[in-house]
């Protein structure tokens, strides 16, 4: 279970709660909006290493040497992996060439000491050769999630046929896979019926179902509690 939080106050809900990797992002802004690295680094420094952390780079457009330097201040703040959305260019306004993203992929380095995550976006009408690219350009992992926060979850916008293709891609090439966007309780079952790596959430976490509201403890307990019985279903 990944969750996204966006201050120390949030990491520590989720810490108590369980939560397997604690995402630090700004729902404010947008699908992947960055948190300031001292908040970043106040919150890593406040897990000390009891779960893994992931913080993500910002909405930015398929230009490797900006998103080479948004990534590595992120990464500097000690952070476990670090997550860069593979926007093509104008997506916001109806934009879906990829041309600039695969060449974007190709310019990007490793960072010393973290994992790179690279995030599609199911509701832009990514390609799955993607994955495939991503793999070439050293991640560690590939996840998917939805760009447009209007209320359409994953799998509003994404077939089941696509999302078993993307992960059996993604695991084809060794990468770590995950599945997000806008999902809520009564997605979970299908959709890790799809055996990703992790699932993601924020709006099913908050108050009011909200994105941008506080978390509401309680319903992170039901989806860490909802997510463990099905692993244990699986294993028994």
């Amino acid at each position: 279970m990944l969750a996204s939080v966006r201050d120390l106050a949030e990491a520590q809900i989720v810490l108590d709660a369980g939560v397997d990797l604690i995402d630090l992002k700004n729902p404010a802004d947008g699908a992947l909006g960055a948190l300031p690295v001292d908040v970043i680094r106040a919150v890593v420094d406040f897990v000390a290493g009891r779960t893994i952390t992931s913080a993500t780079a910002g909405n930015i457009d398929p230009d490797a040497s900006e998103l080479q330097a948004a990534m590595a201040r992120v990464a500097a703040t000690g952070v476990d992996y670090v997550k860069a959305g593979l926007f093509p260019r104008g997506w916001a306004h109806g934009g879906r060439d990829y041309a600039g993203v695969f060449g974007c992929l190709t310019g990007l380095q490793a960072l010393p000491g973290v994992r790179r995550i690279a995030v599609l976006f199911a509701d832009l009408a990514p390609p799955l050769e993607l994955v495939d690219a991503v793999a070439e350009a050293g991640f560690d992992g590939v996840m998917v999630d939805t760009a447009l926060k209007q209320g359409a979850s994953l799998c509003d916008v994404a077939s089941s046929g696509w999302l078993a293709d993307f992960i059996a891609r993604a695991h084809g090439r060794g990468l770590m896979c995950g599945l997000a966007g806008s999902l809520r309780m009564e997605h979970i079952d299908a959709v890790a019926a799809q055996a990703p790596d992790y699932l993601g959430f924020r709006g099913a976490l908050c108050i009011g179902a909200k994105r941008g509201s506080e978390l509401d403890s309680e319903a992170v307990r039901r989806v860490r509690q909802r997510l463990r019985a099905i692993e244990h279903d699986a294993v028994v």
